[in-house]
């Protein structure tokens, strides 16, 4: 089934911190921040969602990732991520919906989390599937570790 893994927030930069609830607000989860509003946050990157399994996938590359590290609020954990694309409508817990509209292009804060610093590792561009994506809120409400994901509805985009 898949499931919140780990929420993370941040007054601003990453890592973002794990916190074991959360409320999904218009504006994203409430109590994360970022310092820079012109390429994070508003509306259409109200949430930044990962997967689990890549970040494991990234560990076993020898990558010193883990959750949080990538600015990512929200760790999914059993979605099959190469489905995740814009357009795809995802329920959180029994509420919280969110609508993927784009993939998240990786900055230069994340590089000390890869080899080399290569943070082009997750993009999509480079690595198709590998992308981070972002999320805006249709329906606000609250989260917890271990709320259930479900699809609501697929993505008919070819991104």
């Amino acid at each position: 089934m898949a499931h919140i893994f780990q929420i993370s927030i941040s007054n601003g930069g990453v890592p973002k911190i794990a916190a074991s609830v959360a409320q999904i607000q218009m504006g994203g989860v409430a109590g994360d921040w970022q310092n820079d509003r012109v390429h994070h946050g508003g509306p259409d990157r109200a949430v930044c969602i990962y997967s689990l399994e890549l970040i494991l996938a990234l560990q076993a590359e020898g990558h010193p990732v883990f959750p949080g590290a990538l600015g990512e609020n929200l760790t999914l954990a059993g979605l099959s991520w190469s489905a995740v694309c814009p357009g795809m409508v995802i329920r959180l817990g029994e509420a919280a919906t969110l609508e993927v509209v784009s993939y998240t292009a990786p900055c230069t804060h994340i590089q000390p989390y890869f080899q080399n610093n290569d943070s082009s590792r997750i993009s999509q561009k480079k690595y198709p599937g590998w992308s981070r994506v972002y999320a805006r809120v249709l329906k606000v409400g609250p989260i917890q570790i271990g709320d259930a994901v479900t699809i609501v509805e697929e993505s008919t985009h070819d991104e």
